[in-house]
């Protein structure tokens, strides 16, 4: 790819008071440091018609899933995003960053890599995650002590970014839908 990469950050929370905005806001922060991508921000909890989020998912060149843990999994309103859709996902690639309790979000992304797989993406192994996130995350939304998750971050939109453009590449090549 020539141009910036096309980079959707999906918010995996819907609920009121979301420590979701605040995970957003760090991560969207790290990716404009990148330079590399231009952001697209896909929230289920905005009202967007079911065709402009298609659009925003066919334009996107790769995915960063930002998802809480909830009972050992990933929310039901991202389900129902990621569900609605399908060749807008395919032969993509697709990365997590997650938070939560004790596990800081790890059991969701783990749920969530099996459900992408079936959408034909391609699932980054590296991924951010905040243990304990509430106590992560000051009142202002700003991450206390954020070296260990900058340089983390850094290692997955490099992966991510390898990914997007060979991705890219092949699907110039030959629409993934022609692979019979």
């Amino acid at each position: 790819m020539t141009e910036r990469t096309k980079l959707a950050i999906i918010y995996g929370s819907t609920r009121e008071g979301r420590l979701c905005d605040a995970v957003v806001a760090w991560a969207a922060k790290q990716i404009e440091a990148d330079g590399r991508y231009d952001i697209i921000r896909i929230d289920p909890a905005r009202a967007e018609t079911y065709d402009a989020v298609g659009k925003q998912l066919s334009a996107a060149d790769a995915f960063l899933v930002v998802t809480p843990e909830y009972n050992h999994s990933f929310p039901a309103p991202l389900k129902a995003l990621v569900d609605s859709y399908g060749v807008e996902w395919h032969a993509k690639p697709v990365a997590f960053v997650s938070y939560g309790g004790i596990s800081g979000g790890l059991r969701a992304v783990e749920h969530l890599r099996g459900v992408f797989a079936e959408l034909h993406t391609v699932g980054i192994r590296d991924t951010v995650s905040f243990a304990g996130a509430w106590k992560r995350f000051g009142p202002d939304g700003m991450l206390r002590e954020p070296a260990d998750a900058e340089r983390s971050v850094a290692t997955l939109l490099s992966r991510l970014h390898w990914w997007a453009e060979a991705l890219s590449k092949a699907r110039n090549v030959m629409q993934f839908g022609e692979a019979t």
